[in-house]
């Protein structure tokens, strides 16, 4: 498990309050490799992502699905070529998926792809990145965010984060334009839009792996927390406050090593 998904777990256990976990002795899917993001359907199946290529002794390339009791869902295979770092499940049940794959269920996909409920690739929907999408969200409306390493999305120029219309075509309105990776991105009740990263100016204005947009792209002028090192994941409590962690030792010239909390306002 990599670091931002085992920073991911320690923020939801805070955050519910469980004071001690434990493990679920009849769940024991036994993957072989690196797991990076779940996902859990509606039926509650759960969607595994990662760089693993077998489950339970069975081959699965980077992807499968488990049924409810941790066994593998044998009827799901797309099989991915490269890291699926990102899955997340639409209200009609497809899924989206994203990484630093090139292909998917045997057609060519980059770095991101909508599959079918059954596992089948959407192929309607081929956004076509040019470099890895570390993070993904979508937006009440549908549309769907992500963040990353590209430069371009279909041919357009995008730099580490954009916004894609349900059809997976690009949202040519938003355009925040980072200098840096993009490794997290969170959208608030009120539709701002938390990111972190790498970045060290988001649409050449100087914010330091932390940024906050409006639900139209543009930079908020007023949130400015200023990390010293990178940020890669957020979780906003029910008070608007925001819990974030990374690699900084200071938030504003504050000392704070690694894990941080703000008012809503970024202070």
């Amino acid at each position: 498990m990599n670091t931002r998904n085992l920073l991911s777990i320690l923020l939801a256990l805070s955050l519910v309050g469980i004071s001690q976990a434990q493990v679920d002795s009849t769940f024991d899917p036994n993957i072989n490799g690196s797991v990076f993001r779940n996902a859990v359907q509606a039926d509650s199946k759960i969607l595994v992502g990662g760089t693993f290529t077998s489950v339970g002794g069975i081959s699965r390339n980077s992807i499968s699905r488990l049924n409810p009791d941790g066994s593998l869902d044998k009827a799901f295979n797309p099989n991915a070529n490269g890291t699926v770092a990102n899955i997340a499940v639409q209200t009609d049940g497809k899924i989206v998926v994203a990484g630093d794959f090139t292909s998917i269920g045997d057609s060519l996909r980059n770095c991101i792809a909508r599959l079918n409920a059954d596992g089948t690739v959407d192929s309607s929907f081929n956004p076509d990145a040019d470099g890895g999408i570390n993070c993904m969200a979508i937006q009440a409306d549908g549309k769907i965010l992500i963040g990353g390493s590209f430069t371009t999305i279909a041919g357009v120029t995008r730099n580490r984060i954009a916004r894609l219309n349900v059809d997976g075509t690009l949202d040519g309105d938003f355009n925040p334009n980072a200098d840096n990776t993009v490794l997290s991105i969170s959208v608030q009740s009120d539709g701002r839009i938390l990111i972190g990263g790498f970045f060290t100016n988001i649409g050449g204005v100087p914010r330091n792996r932390i940024a906050r947009l409006s639900a139209d792209g543009s930079l908020e002028s007023s949130f400015n927390p200023d990390a010293s090192g990178h940020v890669s994941n957020f979780a906003v409590q029910v008070d608007g406050k925001i819990i974030f962690g990374g690699n900084f030792s200071t938030i504003g010239g504050v000392a704070r090593n690694r894990i941080a909390r703000l008012n809503a306002d970024g202070s």
